[in-house]
């Protein structure tokens, strides 16, 4: 008995232990993480820390090319001033080419398409909180670019990206401002 459960642990480990997935092959890989937001032509604002939570199916075309689509939910905005936050929060939809360059290490570009679900400032001061939708200076529709870099290592796989934002995701007083993100995440990776 003592001799199976060693054989099946070692057959177990051996599978794990391939990152990528094969040629023709799919993956699926849930993942969660953090998001460092900021906003373009705000002036005085930090970024705001929000997480990010969601999965990606990869197809692998080839030894060196992976091609994979997502959906994530992310927490994106900024801080303004001392005591207020500008929430916007996104379903985003990546579609990157992950170019491996090194067994488990990937390039990744491509497009984001993002849809607001939440849209709100807030502000407090002297114990009161206020917090109102921000109604048509708020754009439903955003697009970014998402630059990054990944490893994987037993199935586990560590993301980097930045989401430059392209399109204006906030329109006032004739300024318009682009949201960007820094994105960091941990996923696991489950071949189909």
């Amino acid at each position: 008995m003592k001799k199976i459960f060693i054989v099946a642990s070692l057959i177990l480990a051996f599978a794990t232990a391939k990152a990528q997935s094969e040629v023709g092959g799919f993956s699926v890989r849930p993942m969660v993480g953090m998001n460092i937001g900021m906003m373009t032509n705000a002036d005085d604002s930090d970024p705001r820390i929000g997480f990010v939570v969601g999965t990606e199916l990869e197809y692998q075309a080839t030894d060196l090319l992976g091609l994979s689509a997502g959906l994530l939910y992310s927490q994106q905005g900024c801080k303004v001033d001392d005591n207020g936050t500008l929430k916007l929060d996104y379903i985003n939809i990546p579609l990157l080419a992950n170019v491996y360059v090194a067994k488990g290490f990937a390039v990744k570009l491509g497009l984001q398409p993002g849809f607001l679900i939440n849209d709100k400032a807030k502000a407090s001061d002297s114990g009161v909180s206020v917090e109102a939708g921000l109604g048509d200076l708020s754009k439903n529709f955003v697009l970014s670019v998402p630059v990054g870099i990944s490893y994987e290592f037993s199935n586990i796989q560590l993301d980097a990206r930045y989401n430059w934002g392209v399109t204006h995701a906030l329109s006032a007083g004739g300024e318009s401002s682009n949201s960007s993100a820094f994105m960091i995440t941990v996923g696991y990776k489950f071949n189909l």
